[in-house]
Order: structure tokens, then C-alpha cells, then sequence
């Protein structure tokens, strides 16, 4: 089990970069995410490929709360068929398309109190860049997590000449390295063992939890979204529907 110790040890090890050198930039994102969601206005989340994953990880689930709203586009994510209808090569050629973030936006309404937080591996692929492009158009702030450090001088492929690191007011570097796989394997060129993803969520949770630390110290009510797994609890139903009322009311513009 050598090489299930090398991921172990190189997740860890990103783990403790994030400690070491984003808090700062970690409470910056959740002070700015704290002011829009006091105010009744929401995050919005948007990424590509596993980039959705931290997204579906935030909201909705247990133990998250109304504020966040995830801007899922099901070409860009679910490309699990691998091949035929939805499958990896268009995925891989729609995330490269400029334009098409543009048309994304149109499906929404923004507010200018609105946040956008972007999740981006590399940083270079038109779609997130149109996406926040579009965004800083409308008044919001950018937030964007990634492999910033890694990414840079790396050339973005929009003909803004801009990565989306280059468009953020604030950037948390997720500290994965650019080619992500972190395991070599004998006999062949590509390495495996990801840890993007558990560097997205590690980056998320840890925002996430300052944002609610921020606001219930001011007595701000979050809308919780409980485990409705435990028994002898009765009111987690009762608790669900209520969160899931709120976020209804934010949607609707009440």
C-alpha cells in the first residue's frame, strides 16, 4: 500500500499549506460572503468538470446553509456517460468555448451586492473567464479559488488575455499542484491520485464555517439544513422545509 501512504502523505501536505499560508485570504472571501448573505443576497457558485463538485459539496447538504447558490451547468459537469451523449470530448470542448459563460449569465438575474465564487483548477478556460468577466460588468465581487501559484505565467486560452486569477478581488490559492495527479506509477508516463478535489473542499469548508462563525457572532440566523438522519429528533423535518422556505423566498426576490 505505498502508493495509497504517497496520496495520503501529498493530501496532507496541501492540507497544510492551505493552514499555512490562505487563512488570511480565507477570512477575506468569508468577510466579503458574510456581508452579502447578512443582506439577503446570495453567492453565487460556478465552476466546470470536478471543479462542480465543491459546489454540490457546499449547498444544498447537511450542515449547510441558505446564502449559496449553485449555478450548475449539466453539459460542464455531468459528463459521466465518458462517451456518446455528453461525453468527455465535448465537455473538454465546450469549457474551451469563449462565449458561452456569456449566454450562462443571461439565464439569471444578479444583483450588484451579489458575489460570484468561482472555482477554477488552472485558471485558463474561457467559460469561468467569461463568467467572471460578466460578473465584474454587473458590479459583483469575484472570489476565486484555484491553483493560483501553480498556475502562474501558465497562458489562458480567452482573447481577453486574462486567467481568472488575473479578474478575482480575492484569490485562495487551493496549493494543489497544476497537473493535479500527484502519484507516479512504474511503467507509465501519467501519474495518478487527484487532489484538486480535496484541495476545492478542504478550501470550502473551511470558508464556509468563517462565514457562519461571522455571522452568528452578529446574531444573524442561518437557515441550517440539518441531518434529518438522527433519531429522536423530531423537528428536523420541521427545520428542513423552513430552510428550504427561505431559500424559496431569496429565489423569488421576497
Amino acid at each position: 500500500m505505498m502508493l495509497a501512504n504517497e496520496w495520503l502523505k501529498n493530501a496532507r501536505d496541501v492540507m497544510s499549506r492551505i493552514e499555512e499560508t490562505q487563512m488570511e485570504n480565507i477570512r477575506r472571501a468569508a468577510e466579503v460572503m458574510a456581508e452579502t448573505i447578512e443582506c439577503g443576497r446570495w453567492v453565487h457558485t460556478f465552476g466546470c468538470g470536478h471543479a462542480t463538485l465543491p459546489i454540490e459539496e457546499m449547498y444544498p447538504r447537511i450542515g449547510g446553509f441558505v446564502g449559496f447558490h449553485p449555478m450548475i451547468e449539466i453539459p460542464l459537469s455531468f459528463f459521466t456517460h465518458i462517451t456518446g451523449e455528453m461525453g468527455v470530448h465535448q465537455f473538454v470542448f465546450l469549457e474551451r468555448v469563449e462565449g458561452y459563460g456569456v449566454e450562462i449569465m443571461k439565464g439569471y438575474t444578479f444583483d450588484k451586492r451579489d458575489i460570484m465564487w468561482l472555482f477554477s483548477h488552472s485558471g485558463i478556460n474561457n467559460v469561468n473567464i467569461d463568467i467572471a468577466l460578466e460578473s465584474k460588468k454587473k458590479g459583483m465581487k469575484v472570489v476565486v479559488f484555484g491553483s493560483s501559484a501553480a498556475a502562474m505565467g501558465k497562458k489562458t486560452r480567452h482573447t481577453s488575455g486574462k486567467t481568472i486569477f488575473d479578474i478575482a478581488d480575492i484569490v485562495v490559492d487551493t496549493c494543489a499542484p497544476l497537473e493535479d495527479a500527484s502519484v507516479s506509477l512504474k511503467n507509465h508516463r501519467d501519474k495518478i491520485g487527484p487532489v484538486s478535489t480535496m484541495a476545492f473542499i478542504t478550501c470550502v469548508w473551511m470558508t464556509v464555517t468563517t462565514v457562519a462563525e461571522i455571522l452568528a457572532d452578529k446574531g444573524v440566523k442561518l437557515y441550517i439544513h440539518p441531518s434529518h438522519n438522527v433519531p429522536g429528533d423530531n423537528t428536523a423535518r420541521e427545520r428542513l422545509d423552513e430552510a428550504l422556505a427561505e431559500y424559496k423566498r431569496r429565489v423569488a426576490g421576497v
